[in-house]
């Protein structure tokens, strides 16, 4: 319900998350403090109490707020490394069939330039929406298909035929890991504990005894930092949408280089 905010900019996102933990804390503040305050406002040091609870409550919340930003990290790195070792699988291939006698040397190369452009302009687009596309099964289907038919007459070429076949199944596998790392998110159940335990923080700063204007400030300032950390974590949640993703400019070289032969 949520992938509206991989299509806005992340400076937008940003703002939109930041600004709607601060107007809750501010109205929060304005609104319902009064309510709040009057459960606690007899006890002495009620300030030091709440100051306990929070700084107790901080430390879990905290944790787990830095995990999942290491998480979310982590995984981003990882699916880059599963881009880039597809990339370079790719490329192998390409030299591969580059050794190949004319016209099949040609015939293998214009396919694999198809393909290339159409993971590109068609396969990345929808990847970047969270879809699947199916154009790029078509193509390499046809490109196995052109290999297989190929024979080989002498027996550098065998060699180079056995080794070809090899680096295409192996880039099949690059490959779907790579489509199978478009679904990767954090688990929804952990992010109502993180928007839940967000709010209960600020509810927290709610009780604390001070002027209206000193709690308006940190706990604005405190409900920004919390905004920050949740659009950072969102942001790399899931590595091929919105701003924060992966490019596909590794692919982008290897079809330029491929315009070339």
């Amino acid at each position: 319900m949520f992938d509206w905010i991989y299509t806005i900019s992340s400076l937008r996102f940003a703002i939109l998350t930041c600004g709607f933990f601060v107007a809750f804390s501010w109205v929060g503040t304005i609104i319902a403090r009064p309510i709040l305050r009057s459960f606690v406002k007899h006890r002495e040091s009620v300030n030091d109490l709440v100051g306990y609870v929070l700084s107790c409550f901080g430390v879990f919340y905290g944790l787990l707020l830095g995990l999942l930003a290491v998480a979310a990290y982590q995984n981003f790195r990882d699916v880059e490394n599963v881009v880039s070792s597809e990339a370079s699988s790719l490329s192998a291939l390409a030299t591969d069939v580059s050794a190949y006698p004319e016209p099949e040397r040609k015939n293998l190369v214009w396919l694999l330039r198809d393909y290339t452009r159409d993971l590109i302009k068609i396969s990345w687009p929808n990847q970047q929406k969270g879809i699947v596309s199916k154009e790029g099964n078509f193509a390499m289907s046809a490109f196995h298909e052109r290999l297989l038919k190929f024979e080989p007459q002498t027996a550098g070429q065998e060699i180079m035929h056995a080794e070809t076949l090899k680096q295409y199944n192996n880039y099949l596998e690059k490959r779907q890991m790579r489509l199978l790392a478009i679904s990767t998110s954090i688990p929804e159940i952990m992010w109502i504990v993180v928007l839940v335990g967000a709010m209960m923080n600020i509810t927290l700063v709610w009780l604390f005894d001070m002027r209206l204007m000193s709690h308006l400030f940190l706990g604005g300032m405190l409900a920004c930092f919390l905004g920050m950390m949740i659009f950072l974590i969102a942001s790399m949640d899931k590595p091929f949408r919105g701003d924060v993703s992966i490019s596909p400019e590794p692919f982008k070289q290897i079809h330029t280089r491929l315009l070339e032969e």
